[in-house]
């Protein structure tokens, strides 16, 4: 990968990216976790303290760390103005458990509290964050990640989580609070100006042939992002938390909101050199994080890197007896959308606009009172997408892993969350082991308001 890169400051313009580490002191993750109001120095110290909604008062919220099979509980404590949920994003929990408002659960109101308990089955990394105007709590940083540590866990010398977020603000570093701009619903979503990285456990020196496993997430509400690995060289083990059957050689993940890469990585930059995590726009890169090499590692000869255990879920090799159920996307700004249904009523465009709408799935608008399809415990699904829009989206299904169906019938890894170009088709399958009624919406959180979500059910 060959890119210019430089360390670019904050500037307050509408295109411009950050480099800048994020530093707060740690909040240790307990039993609750109270969503409220807090300050945190985004922007360079010569601006003002940036007002955000974190969980525990940070951003992002307690890093939650537990074994394979362990049991989690946490309650849900909401100090905010509005209310709110939490959704466990990539995890196969009970449905009680999935934190969709008016699906799932009711919305935790300001002052009232709801108790989350599970056990997380499969090992990997995920994340937690609001889906209750998810749009606004997400862009104000109602987010941590959630990280299931394998019982035999890889060899490695640092174990290191990055979270990069997008964030939109002020030229006095306040969060800008036009989360209702319709001209970013109609395009490809809320794009901000000052992306940063959050490292847990902080670090900024490593040592020649130091074995890493650095897992990304790409938090933001809606942008895309390429994340190139400078100083080290190694390959993907994990996407969306689930093992690869194979690494995947690798200097960069492309991942669209909600997605996750697990690296495993070995430092090759040479002493008083760094190692750098950057984001790629075009032909330049902005460094998120940097580490400088300080030493050798004894261990030189680290070997060949393996996969990671197998999950109990496994990928399927092949599609047989699946059922199918076609998804169309259309709408949204030079999209060509004509008509749209809405809570059961036919609307012009104008009169979706008018009402927040303006992406449909097979001519609907917004959650359709009956499933997409009703399924029974144990079935496959084969849903063919298909992207008539003039953007990108990405596709996430709640309580599920799915697989990309390949032209030839191979199947991909298994995802939480796909991306879909302008344009283009893809075919995903799953079974449905997993009942209750689960959504399946674009993780582009402006899209997903303005119409992009339906559901499944899955019946015991």
């Amino acid at each position: 990968m060959k890119s210019n890169v430089n360390r670019r400051q904050f500037l307050a313009g509408a295109t411009a990216l950050s480099t800048l580490p994020y530093t707060a002191t740690a909040t240790p993750a307990t039993p609750d976790l109270t969503a409220r109001l807090g300050k945190v120095q985004l922007a360079p110290v010569e601006y003002p303290e940036t007002e955000i909604w974190g969980y525990d008062g940070g951003v992002p919220g307690p890093e939650i760390r537990l074994r394979q099979g362990e049991s989690l509980t946490r309650r849900l404590v909401n100090e905010l103005p509005q209310p709110t949920s939490i959704h466990w994003h990539g995890l196969r929990i009970p449905n009680a458990m999935d934190g969709v408002p008016g699906m799932t659960q009711d919305a935790v109101a300001p002052g009232e509290n709801y108790t989350y308990e599970f056990s997380p089955p499969d090992a990997g990394t995920y994340w937690y964050h609001s889906h209750n105007q998810s749009t606004e709590q997400v862009a104000r940083g109602l987010y941590g990640l959630l990280i299931v540590d394998e019982v035999d866990p890889p060899d490695v010398d640092h174990d290191i989580s990055v979270v990069i977020d997008d964030w939109r603000l002020t030229e006095h570093a306040a969060i800008s609070d036009d989360f209702g701009a319709m001209h970013d619903w109609t395009h490809a979503g809320r794009m901000g100006n000052f992306v940063h990285s959050h490292l847990t456990p902080s670090l900024n020196q490593v040592k020649r042939n130091d074995r890493l496993r650095v897992r990304l997430v790409n938090v933001s509400t809606d942008r895309v992002m390429m994340i190139g690995l400078h100083g080290m060289v190694g390959a993907i083990v994990a996407l969306d938390g689930m093992p690869l059957l194979a690494p995947k050689a690798a200097d960069h993940a492309i991942l669209g909101p909600a997605q996750r890469a697990d690296f495993i990585l070995d430092v090759t930059a040479d002493l008083g050199d760094q190692a750098l995590i950057a984001i790629h726009e075009g032909d330049e890169a902005f460094i998120l994080s940097d580490f400088s090499v300080v030493g050798t590692n004894a261990r030189v000869a680290r070997g060949a890197i393996s996969a990671l255990p197998p999950n109990p879920l496994t990928p399927m090799a092949k599609v047989v007896d699946a059922r199918e159920v076609k998804l169309h996307m259309e709408g949204g700004a030079m999209g060509g959308l004509r008509q749209g249904i809405w809570k059961g009523e036919e609307m012009s465009v104008q009169e979706l606009v008018n009402n927040g709408q303006i992406w449909t799935f097979n001519g609907v608008a917004g959650l359709p009172e009956t499933p997409l399809i009703e399924l029974s415990q144990g079935e496959i699904l084969r849903i063919p997408m298909r992207n008539d829009t003039a953007f990108p989206h990405a596709m996430h299904l709640h309580g599920h892993h799915f697989q990309e169906e390949m032209a030839d019938g191979s199947l991909g890894p298994l995802r939480d969350t796909i991306m879909m170009d302008r344009g283009q088709e893809q075919t995903i399958v799953f079974r449905a082991e997993n009942p209750g009624d689960w959504l399946l919406h674009c993780h582009m959180l402006s899209h997903q308001a303005a119409g992009m979500k339906t559901w499944l059910r899955v019946t015991a």
